[in-house]
């Protein structure tokens, strides 16, 4: 008794480890295979919904068109990610006929190839795609989508799943076998008719043996008649003479298999085809084969309902209004999201998610214009619950939730340059492994500035007056040196101003900027109009009264100390460059970054944005990897996360491996406050003589 008693405790005891356990891994601790309704909450699938028509007008057009004899291709337009899936599949959930879906969502063409900085080509335009290539898809989504046995005259060889009657009928071909068998080893007595004589209910056998045979070679001659139609005649050669098919050469895969085209549609049931996303491939031909196509389908005597095709495709697929040559009805789609409102959706996930708090509103306000994909909306959250269950510390937080989601948005609009992340590889990972040249870059700015800052206070003791009065002594001698033998005074705005009293006066300036003066004689002579436009040139020909003027008072104490000033925060700014956070020193090169960043092609704003406003940078290694305990601790881990986002921990914060941290901290680390740690401070100083640079710092 007492070792069972101990037996299901220690089962207990597991039990509760491994609830711990799945706890820990975001998963119901009652059943780890199962999520509760809050776990299952958090999540959103990218499908196409089918309630995407809450007002039914979509359904009320879309019914229209496909009752309306006279329409037989239809569009349903919108830009990308508008919602046409789901306006489709909304619309299926009432329609009454039978519907076909062809997609070439999964028939991706192959980009044009990397450039010579190693980045790939992600604009809009592939690389030309064959049609052949394109209609071959369609026409295998067509027929592959229908059960092979409606269709046992297709040339198409494809396996064929048993029917329920598959049992019987092979019993029926087993007794038939043996059936002829039979006849066989009496042949001769069938044919002088011994073996059928006398005509009585007692020679039963042999008649069933007979009619057994002979229904079982007819069944076996129809087959064999049946599999006559799907023979095809490639070439035949003999020797150097070679007969060949000329339909090798057609140039559409859709014509050269119209009868089985036809044959399909004979034989089963679809009167709607839907085609999505053959817009991709920017090739309008491709809508005029299909359309020559459906009038063929329809014009058909063995078709007796009428087959429509429905387009879902951009706006822009056609030029002007050549879409309405090819379609008898259009439906256009309005969008349900865009930059405008895509904050409301991204704050619908933050509240599902209940992240509401925890991320900066003013980040998911102003990332969310970037983001009108309503499908890349959802999978960067659902990526963002996976990534933080898997991140977050032992309190259940998740060191930066907003630097997590950065990296996410970076992950899915750039999943290229995310993957080569991985092999330190990518436009992001250049930027950061040229950080060193931007701080050195950054530091000869600083001293570039400096060097025009001490020449400004060069410039201004060199020049030639000490004070303002001297100045005005020098434009004076020369305006006096103009004046006529005689002329002692001036008439200036009403005032007589004598040529002693030049120096004082408030408006010497004004005076000596002007074209003329007006020059008055003692004796009461008529005034005479002195030109004294060329007065300034005379004695500077660099520099202007007004010139000379400024850089005599920028001589003053008050404006040496202000330049002085600036030289000290700019000497204080070259040596504390390393210690700035990470997008501080991209955007004091910002040009030389631009540029890095303007190289995936699309959606560059965004990448700008997140590098330039500091939620991408050089700590999103902590955000795409699991830490593993070794080396180092959680305790050093979360160290070593604080400090990397500029967010000092207690100086009492517990170290369990000082010298492991350490090895982790970069030089400049050891220059700002957050070094002064207890355990740290005691470990450099025990171990002063390897550490005698960090413990100068």
């Amino acid at each position: 008794m007492s070792c069972f008693s101990n037996l299901t405790a220690k089962l207990q005891s597991l039990k509760a480890s491994n609830q711990k356990k799945y706890s820990c891994l975001g998963e119901s601790t009652s059943n780890p295979e199962k999520l509760t309704a809050q776990e299952k909450s958090k999540f959103v699938n990218l499908a196409p919904t089918n309630k995407a028509d809450d007002k039914g007008t979509y359904y009320r057009a879309l019914s229209f068109a496909t009752n309306d004899p006279d329409i037989q291709n239809i569009a349903l337009t919108g830009p990308y990610g508008s919602g046409k899936s789901s306006v489709i599949q909304t619309f299926l959930t009432k329609y009454k006929g039978t519907a076909l879906q062809v997609s070439l969502a999964a028939f991706v063409p192959e980009k044009n190839s990397i450039d010579e900085n190693g980045v790939p080509d992600t604009s809009e335009t592939p690389t030309k795609v064959d049609k052949k290539d394109i209609e071959r898809s369609i026409l295998q989504q067509m027929l592959y989508g229908a059960d092979a046995n409606k269709l046992p005259l297709s040339r198409f060889n494809r396996i064929q799943s048993p029917t329920e009657c598959s049992r019987l009928i092979s019993l029926l071909s087993l007794l038939g076998a043996f059936s002829t068998v039979y006849l066989l080893s009496k042949i001769a007595k069938l044919f002088n008719g011994e073996l059928l004589a006398p005509f009585e209910i007692s020679n039963w056998f042999n008649y069933v043996m007979l009619f057994i045979s002979g229904l079982f070679l007819w069944f076996l001659a129809h087959k064999i008649y049946l599999q006559t139609f799907g023979i095809s005649l490639k070439s035949v050669s003999l020797k150097n003479i070679e007969l060949a098919s000329t339909e090798e050469n057609e140039t559409s895969i859709l014509n050269k298999h119209l009868d089985e085209i036809i044959y399909f549609f004979q034989s089963t049931k679809y009167d709607l085809v839907i085609f999505e996303d053959l817009d991709r491939f920017k090739d309008p031909s491709i809508f005029v084969t299909l359309r020559e196509i459906n009038n063929l389908v329809n014009a058909n005597a063995g078709i007796k309902r009428r087959i429509r095709f429905l387009y879902a495709l951009r706006d822009d697929i056609f030029k002007n209004t050549e879409r309405t040559k090819f379609f008898e009805f259009i439906v256009p789609v309005i969008p349900i999201i865009n930059h405008s409102n895509s904050i409301d959706k991204v704050l619908e996930l933050v509240e599902k998610q209940g992240l509401t708090g925890k991320l900066n509103s003013r980040f998911l306000g102003e990332v969310s214009r970037y983001l009108t994909d309503m499908r890349l909306i959802r999978s960067i959250f659902n990526e963002y619950e996976i990534y933080s269950t898997s991140l977050e510390d032992d309190d259940g937080n998740v060191h930066d939730p907003d630097k997590l989601l950065a990296i996410l948005i970076y992950k899915n609009v750039f999943p290229y340059d995310f993957e080569k992340l991985h092999q330190q590889d990518g436009v992001l990972a250049k930027i950061l492994g040229e950080y060193d040249k931007y701080v050195s870059k950054t530091e000869s700015d600083c001293k570039a500035k400096i060097r025009i800052l001490e020449n400004e206070i060069i410039a201004i003791n060199e020049e030639l007056p000490k004070d303002i009065g001297e100045l005005n002594r020098i434009y004076a001698m020369a305006l006096i040196e103009l004046f006529p033998q005689g002329y002692n005074f001036i008439v200036h705005k009403n005032q007589t101003i004598f040529l002693k009293d030049f120096i004082a006066y408030e408006g010497f300036e004004e005076l000596i900027l002007s074209n003329k003066v007006n020059a008055g004689h003692q004796q009461g002579y008529s005034p005479k109009s002195i030109d004294i436009s060329n007065l300034q040139a005379s004695i500077d020909s660099q520099n202007t009264y007004s010139e000379r003027k400024a850089k005599i008072e920028q001589k003053t104490a008050t404006e040496q100390a202000q330049i002085n000033t600036k030289i000290r925060k700019l000497k204080l700014k070259a040596a504390s460059v390393k210690t700035q956070k990470f997008h501080k020193i991209l955007q004091a090169n910002e040009d030389q970054v631009t540029t890095i960043l303007s190289k995936p092609g699309e959606n560059t704003e965004l990448l700008q944005y997140l590098v330039f406003e500091g939620y991408l940078d050089d700590t999103y290694y902590l955000y795409i990897s699991l830490f593993h305990a070794g080396r180092m601790s959680p305790n050093d881990d979360k160290f070593i996360k604080n400090i990397r986002g500029f967010k000092p921990p207690n100086p009492s914060f517990k170290i369990d491996n000082p010298d492991e941290v350490i090895k982790e901290m970069r030089d400049e680390d050891f220059s700002r406050d957050y070094v002064l740690n207890h355990i740290l401070m005691d470990f450099l100083v025990e171990n002063s003589t390897s550490n005698a640079l960090k413990l100068k710092s």
